[in-house]
């Protein structure tokens, strides 16, 4: 299974070049709960900590505000939120259907930027 990368305190430029400001957001309250990501998530962190514990037994990774983060396709592992979290995201490379919706999120929420 692929690992989890996180970069923290990406620039500005590398998440403007992104276009992580039109990406939708998550929220979730202090929680543990097993996940299987079916599509490639881009996460930029907003508020909160997490820790996710891989299903394969590999080392856990914890990833906080400021962070971007790349869930793989593919990965399992146990959510455990430690304090509230809110995150941006996007999907890519995966379930269709989920990527398209993301897709469409993005480009309503750019839209919105542009139109008010």
């Amino acid at each position: 299974m692929k690992p989890i990368t996180v970069e923290s305190n990406p620039s500005e430029a590398q998440l403007k070049k992104l276009g992580v400001k039109h990406w939708p957001t998550w929220q979730k309250e202090v929680s543990v709960f097993p996940w299987k990501f079916i599509t490639t998530e881009y996460a930029y962190i907003l508020e909160g900590e997490c820790v996710m514990t891989p299903e394969d037994g590999s080392p856990a990774v914890t990833f906080k505000a400021g962070d971007l983060v790349i869930f793989p396709n593919g990965f399992k592992g146990t959510w455990e939120v430690k304090r509230p979290f809110k995150k941006h995201f996007k999907h890519a490379n995966g379930n269709f259907v989920k990527c398209l919706l993301s897709r469409v999120k993005i480009t309503i929420n750019r839209l919105k930027s542009i139109f008010g």
